[in-house]
């Protein structure tokens, strides 16, 4: 497996800009930006690897406060945020918390195992116009006047989200009752 001690390594066989993915705190991003990368992708790999870990959205507010206390900028290490974009407020969410972009994984699948190229480039413009119109409705012009204010936090661990339900077994069917209820 890989290790801090093969950055430098990577460094001298390359003059591209690199990034390390599958940050998950604070403390990883800090030393990935003291070794020189150029920035980060926050990421639990899709949930496979790290079913229990922290999602990238949830780490980055930690991981921007710990860049800035030891004097990163947006400019010297990007943050990239993978994993559980799904709609166009997800976006205009890590942009909120100071992601430079994000990575977008299984709606790129489906759309493509659905519908080929044409679902691809009908994902995106779904993106775009909910980016759009989350920022028309928060009175964001640009990307660039997007900032935290836009976005609580306090709850960001809650994991308060409704799960689907199986309308075809709870509302279709009848459920078989035992048979001393009958």
């Amino acid at each position: 497996g890989l290790c801090w001690d093969d950055i430098p390594w990577f460094q001298s066989i390359t003059k591209m800009k690199i990034l390390l993915k599958g940050i998950q705190c604070g403390e990883d991003a800090v030393l990935a930006f003291k070794a020189g990368l150029h920035g980060c992708v926050l990421s639990n790999h899709g949930g496979r690897q790290l079913d229990t870990c922290r999602p990238g959205i949830e780490v980055l507010p930690e991981v921007m406060e710990a860049l800035k206390e030891v004097g990163a900028t947006k400019e010297s290490f990007s943050v990239f945020v993978d994993g559980g974009i799904r709609r166009g407020a997800d976006i205009f969410k890590a942009v909120a918390l100071g992601a430079a972009g994000v990575g977008v994984g299984r709606p790129v699948l489906y759309s493509l195992a659905s519908y080929g190229e044409r679902g691809i480039v009908r994902m995106v413009h779904m993106l775009q116009d909910e980016l759009l119109m989350v920022m028309r409705l928060s009175g964001t012009p640009n990307v660039s006047s997007i900032s935290a204010e836009h976005c609580i936090t306090r709850n960001l661990a809650d994991h308060i989200v409704p799960q689907p339900q199986d309308n075809l077994v709870q509302k279709t069917y009848m459920p078989l009752l035992p048979a001393a209820r009958l």
